[in-house]
C-alpha cells in the first residue's frame, strides 16, 4: 500500500498587475507550489473564504480596495487558522510597509525582488505555517483527550464529574427531575481471558456506540472505568429513565458484537437511580445508589435492570431483550 503524496501547498498571488502575477505565478509553479490568482483585494476576500489557501502575497498598490485594507480583512478572517501574508511593495512605499506589518502581515518582500529571496521568504512562511498547523492539531487532540475516552470515543470520567456536578446543581435549582444510570457489561473479564484483548477492547467500543445511538443528545454517554458506563439523563423523571434503561438494555442484548466474522453474545446489567429521592441529595448519593442498584442487578443474576428509588429496588425486568 502507497502512501498519499502530500498536497502541494496553495499560495493566492494578489496583484492588480497582469505581468507580475504571470512572473510570480510562474515562478512559484515553476518550484512545485499550487499557484491561484486574483486581480484584486475583494477577489482575494472571496477566495479565502472559501478554505485551502497556505499563503497569500499580495500586493499593497491596487485600485479600489487598498493591499493594506486587504491586509486587515484577511487577517480577521484567519484569527483561528493562520494563514500567513506576505506584502510584496515598492521599495520607496515604506509607510505601506510599515501600515501593514502593524495590521499583522507576516512578512514583506520589495519590488523589483531577487528570485532567489521570494523564494526562500515563501519557504519560510510556509514552514512558519506548517509549524501553527501541527500545533493546533496537536492541541485539538489533547483537549479532546482531556474529555473523551480514546478506546470508546465516549465521555471520560473526568469529564463526567465536571457534567454531572452541572446537571445536579441544574436540577437543584430548578427542581427538574435528574436520572443516572450505572451500566456493567456482563461476564466482560471472560471475553479478555477467553479470546483476547483484541476482542475485549471491540465489545467496549460496539457497546459504546450503541448506548450513545440509544439516548437523546442531551444525555451524557461516559465511560465509568473499565467495562462499566454512566449515562446522565437529564429532565427524567422516573417513567422517562425506566424508558432509557430498557432501551439501552436491549440495544445491547439484541444482537450479538460481530468481530472478525465472529458472534459474541453481549449483555449488561443497569443500576439505575433519580433525583429528587429521599436517599438522593447530592450527586455523590446519585452515583453510589445507581452503584447499589447495579450490584443488585449482578446479584440477581445480571442481564437485568435495577433501580433504586426510596426504601429500595422496585423494577427488576429479568426477560431477555427480544431479538
Amino acid at each position: 500500500m502507497t502512501e498519499a503524496t502530500p498536497a502541494r501547498p496553495l499560495i493566492l498571488v494578489v496583484d492588480d498587475d497582469r505581468v507580475t502575477r504571470e512572473f510570480v505565478g510562474g515562478l512559484l509553479r515553476g518550484n512545485g507550489y499550487t499557484v491561484e490568482i486574483a486581480e484584486h483585494g475583494q477577489a482575494a476576500v472571496d477566495r479565502l473564504a472559501r478554505g485551502g489557501v497556505d499563503l497569500i502575497l499580495l500586493d499593497i498598490i491596487m485600485p479600489g480596495l487598498s493591499g493594506v485594507d486587504t491586509c486587515r480583512l484577511l487577517k480577521t478572517m484567519t484569527q483561528e487558522a493562520f494563514v500567513p501574508v506576505m506584502l510584496v511593495t515598492a521599495k520607496s512605499d515604506l509607510d505601506s510597509r510599515v501600515e501593514g506589518l502593524r495590521i499583522g502581515a507576516d512578512d514583506y518582500v520589495c519590488k523589483p525582488f531577487d528570485e532567489r529571496e521570494l523564494l526562500a521568504r515563501v519557504s519560510n512562511m510556509l514552514r512558519l505555517k506548517q509549524m501553527h498547523d501541527d500545533v493546533t492539531t496537536a492541541k485539538a487532540r489533547l483537549e479532546k483527550l482531556a474529555v473523551q475516552d480514546e478506546l470508546t470515543g465516549l465521555y471520560n470520567y473526568r469529564y463526567l464529574h465536571t457534567r454531572l456536578n452541572e446537571e445536579f446543581k441544574r436540577a437543584e435549582r430548578y427542581r427538574d427531575p435528574l436520572a443516572c444510570a450505572m451500566i456493567d457489561i456482563d461476564h466482560f473479564k471472560g471475553f479478555n481471558d477467553s479470546f483476547g484483548h483484541h476482542v475485549g477492547d471491540r465489545v467496549l467500543a460496539e457497546v459504546a456506540s450503541r448506548l450513545r445511538k440509544a439516548v437523546r443528545e442531551i444525555d451524557v454517554v461516559a465511560r465509568y472505568g473499565g467495562e462499566e458506563f454512566l449515562l446522565v439523563l437529564p429532565s427524567t423523571h422516573f417513567t422517562g429513565a425506566l424508558t432509557v434503561a430498557d432501551r439501552v438494555w436491549r440495544s445491547v442484548g439484541t444482537d450479538p458484537v460481530m468481530v472478525d466474522g465472529q458472534a459474541y453474545p453481549v449483555t449488561i446489567s443497569v443500576g439505575v437511580a433519580l433525583y429528587p429521592s429521599r436517599d438522593v441529595k447530592s450527586k455523590d448519593q446519585l452515583i453510589k445508589a445507581a452503584d447499589r442498584a447495579l450490584y443488585q442487578a449482578k446479584d440477581d443474576g445480571r442481564d437485568r435492570i435495577c433501580v433504586f428509588q426510596h426504601q429500595g429496588y422496585i423494577y427488576r425486568p429479568a426477560s431477555p431483550p427480544e431479538a
